[in-house]
């Protein structure tokens, strides 16, 4: 599916205070289309936890707001580049309570339950890709 692109911006995600600025970018993007408080939580959340994996395990990146329509429904999608170690197995990574990190594992897979469209792509040495939307 192709999208147009409203609005573009990519935010260097390098510190934690990084990751704040990020989220509360994507809030502002989503007030801006007018998106419903209970949507925008969900993007917040899973904005939230990919940035924190971006930091934790990709040692930072990249990530990128942008709002998009398909021609009748407009929405934000979220981009996070690293070029981290990689995930050696995107199944694994993707069930529920698997965690590397001593957490409860709901990262990735939960990030995914709260929006619409979700993308993963891992190389091993070359990083990690992950991709979301949320329409309004």
């Amino acid at each position: 599916m192709t999208f147009t692109v409203q609005n573009r911006e990519e935010i260097a995600v390098t510190i934690e205070k990084d990751a704040i600025f990020f989220r509360n970018a994507v809030k502002t993007y989503a007030t801006k289309i007018s998106m419903g408080l209970l949507y925008q939580t969900k993007i917040i959340t899973a904005a939230s936890e990919i940035v924190r994996n971006l930091l934790k395990y990709g040692g930072g990146g990249k990530a990128m707001i942008e709002t998009v329509t398909d021609g009748r429904k407009v929405g934000i999608r979220l981009t996070f580049k690293d070029s981290g170690p990689g995930i050696p197995d995107l199944d694994k990574a993707m069930s529920d309570g698997f965690s590397t990190g001593k957490s409860l594992g709901l990262g990735l897979p939960g990030a995914k339950r709260l929006v619409d469209q979700f993308d993963i792509r891992s190389t091993v040495g070359v990083g990690t890709t992950v991709t979301l939307l949320k329409w309004k």
